[in-house]
């Protein structure tokens, strides 16, 4: 039996199916281990000895390591089949190391889709562990835990913040900037004027003697009015053809800023919703793998694929749409091996898979199909015509478009905004066409717009800050530590988001600066490239860090909790405003010796009354957000949604199936699969209030026994 260890459980039932019986897929689950939170100030790191790190199996991990263990010891050969990323190669190091298997010659599998071509190819042409990508990876690692740790501990005694690290706090300055240049800006005025002339031709004054023109105010717009002829001269009409190139496949930030933009899909749900399709669904019957890797910075595209496409456009549209061949820019941050997302077989095409896929999915997969495919097509031609009136030495202007050939947009252009086709009337150059009407119009130049989730992900890939696997979870953790809040899908920072932002730019300039940003994550790939020296980098930067820390630990005004005029009933100490990860709320000032806590009062809703018992209703909040519910609670556990309607309290009757177990502990319950609060599956007794008892994972340790005070 050989034995392939992948990342996902579900590219085990994917993989296994084309394989047979001779392989064992098992699944890693993603990373099984991590930096400790041990040694000297819990970095687990020891800064004092080249920066050794100290590694830790996860808790939730210890089963899946037991287990990988087992069917190691039964294995004849071993295959590390993790993401073909720096993190993916990192897991498989850190299996490597777990299991005492050999990193200089235990197999290494690569692959860009899940395909059975693919995965045959892969296991044909094995390589092994890129050590120096892992050393690159884990240098990174490591720099986040020592600036994250340390600017979290910082931050959370002087400011009561949560959180900052390397990239999160530089896109947290791009929102709070953004948010500052909006509530600075100052509206300009200014004002258009519009004529129309025989035939309905409609204008809009563009210039005067030659030159460009801005109408400041009313009384500029009214002296414009009164200074314009009754008849105007054809002063130029030109047509041209414009030819409007596809735009490349997508790289992983075009794809989150596409689909965010066309199906306002969250930068988290496209990266979820991609995983799926890369993972791969049943296909008429066949485990099929539909894109290719998505976490990409690579617009390339396999010959393979250019191929198949070419005679795919040519036999559906004919040889004229056929386009040239994509080039990829260069760039030295681009992983040479990966290709950009686009569809495994040209041939599954969106109607092909339709069944198959859920709603999101199948959105999703028309959106990377229809691009990928539109990159090897030609381009969009388009006529356009230019208009010039001119009369008294104002000019007005006008265009209009035709379609020429359709290009690539004839699979794509359902996506773009497209102009409605017009026409100009039959005109020579000197005509004269009699003015029938002008008006003028007030305009105020308008703030700029918040960024979105989309515009954050293309403002991280321009400045090179952070990699395709990082844009994701950079914006949820934003979004989690409640420094910006989403409003209708702008991202706004909170008031706590700007004060951590302004400390951080106060305290620690240097590391809010985006080339510094970006310099460290080109030094981080020079070690993957043997450039440059892991340890020297990290002397380097912990030596300047820790100026800046003790510094800013020293300077940095620590703000105290805001008292609300009362005192603690419990102890007399004035109460406060504090934050938890519930939201605000009034606490004592004397915590930890004193940790009194004021429940709010629940806001009653009028005019509503409880249909079970008559007590008033009043809005509540719970953790899967804000309901209606009884004020007579717990007596009375009556619920409804916020549009009112009621939300059943019943709860489902357990299934137990016929073969589960007694439980160990009551002897009365049976031990069935649950799922907790938080979504972990375990298995647990059926008689649960009255047994609480939970079966241990396999390899799990007993819990020691706490000593007894005396």
């Amino acid at each position: 039996m050989k034995l392939i260890i992948v990342e996902s459980p579900h590219k085990c039932e994917t993989i296994g199916k084309f394989l047979g019986n001779d392989y064992k897929v098992m699944a890693s689950k993603g990373h099984i281990r991590d930096l400790a939170s041990s040694g000297k100030m819990g970095l687990g790191v020891d800064v004092d000895h080249d920066f050794k790190p100290t590694y830790e199996i996860s808790t939730d991990k210890v089963g899946v390591v037991k287990e990988l263990k087992a069917a190691l010891a039964k294995a004849d050969d071993v295959y590390l089949a993790t993401d073909p990323d720096r993190e993916g190669e990192a897991i498989s190091w850190h299996l490597a190391q777990v299991l005492n298997l050999d990193v200089n010659t235990t197999k290494r599998l690569e692959f860009h889709e899940i395909t059975k071509p693919a995965i045959l190819k892969a296991l044909e042409h094995p390589r092994t562990i890129d050590l120096k990508l892992v050393e690159s990876q884990e240098t990174r690692r490591i720099i986040d835990r020592l600036m994250g740790y340390r600017l979290s501990y910082l931050l959370q005694k002087k400011i009561k913040s949560r959180s900052a690290g390397r990239v999160q706090s530089v896109v947290l300055k791009f929102i709070v900037d953004k948010e500052k240049e909006i509530k600075a800006f100052v509206p300009v005025e200014y004002w258009t004027i519009s004529a129309v002339f025989a035939d309905s031709l409609k204008a809009d004054l563009s210039g005067y003697q030659g030159k460009p023109i801005k109408v400041n105010n009313d009384e500029e717009a009214t002296k414009i009015l009164a200074s314009l002829p009754n008849d105007f001269v054809v002063k130029s009409l030109k047509t041209e053809i414009k030819s409007r190139e596809a735009k490349p496949p997508f790289i992983t930030s075009t794809m989150q800023q596409e689909a965010f933009s066309q199906f306002h899909f969250s930068i988290k749900k496209t990266s979820a919703v991609a995983q799926k399709l890369y993972e791969g669904e049943e296909i008429n019957g066949n485990p099929t793998g539909l894109i290719t890797y998505m976490r990409t910075d690579s617009t390339r595209l396999s010959d393979e694929f250019k191929d198949a496409a070419k005679d795919f456009i040519t036999a559906n549209f004919g040889e004229s749409y056929l386009g040239k061949v994509h080039m990829q820019k260069a760039d030295k941050n681009i992983q040479d091996a990966h290709e950009a997302i686009r569809p495994t077989d040209i041939k599954l095409t969106p109607e092909v898979v339709k069944p198959f896929l859920a709603k999101d999915e199948y959105q999703l997969y028309c959106l990377i199909y229809d691009r990928a495919l539109a990159s090897l097509m030609a381009p969009k031609q388009t006529s356009v015509s230019t208009l010039v009136l001119e009369g008294n030495g104002y000019d007005f202007s006008t265009s209009a478009t035709q379609p020429v050939f359709d290009g690539y947009s004839k699979v794509y252009g359902k996506y773009e905004d497209s102009e409605a086709p017009s026409k100009l009337p039959e005109l020579k150059e000197g005509s004269v066409l009699p003015k029938k009407d002008a008006t003028k119009e007030q305009h105020f130049t308008k703030a700029p717009a918040r960024y979105n989730e989309g515009k954050v992900v293309k403002l991280m890939q321009e400045n090179d800050i952070g990699r395709p696997s990082t844009y994701s979870p950079t914006i949820t953790t934003l979004l989690g530590r409640d420094y910006i809040e989403n409003q209708k899908g702008s991202l706004v920072p909170t008031d706590q988001g700007i004060l951590t932002a302004d400390e951080l730019e106060k305290h620690f300039p240097k590391y809010m600066d985006v080339s510094y940003t970006a310099q460290m994550e080109n030094n981080l790939d020079s070690i993957a490239d043997g450039k440059t020296d892991k340890v020297k980098l990290l002397k380097d930067f912990w030596d300047e860090f820790q100026t800046f820390f003790n510094e800013a630990d020293e300077k940095m005004e620590k703000i105290a909790p805001k008292e609300v005029g009362r005192n603690c009933p419990k102890c007399g100490a004035p109460l406060v405003m504090r934050h938890g990860k519930f939201g605000d709320f009034v606490g004592c000032s004397n915590y930890p010796k004193c940790n009194y806590i004021e429940k709010p009062k629940p806001d009653v809703i009028e005019g509503k009354t409880c249909p079970k018992c008559g007590a008033p209703l009043v809005k509540r909040h719970g953790r899967k957000g804000d309901f209606i519910g009884c004020s007579n609670y717990p007596k009375c556990n009556y619920m409804e949604s916020l549009d009112g309607k009621e939300i059943s309290t019943e709860k489902k009757p357990l299934v137990i199936p016929d073969d589960a177990p007694i439980c160990p502990k009551c002897h009365v319950g049976h031990l069935i699969e649950k799922k907790s609060r938080w979504g972990k599956t375990f298995i647990g007794c059926s008689n649960y209030p009255k047994c609480h008892y939970i079966q241990p994972e396999p390899g799990a340790k007993k819990p020691s026994k706490k000593t007894k005070k005396k």
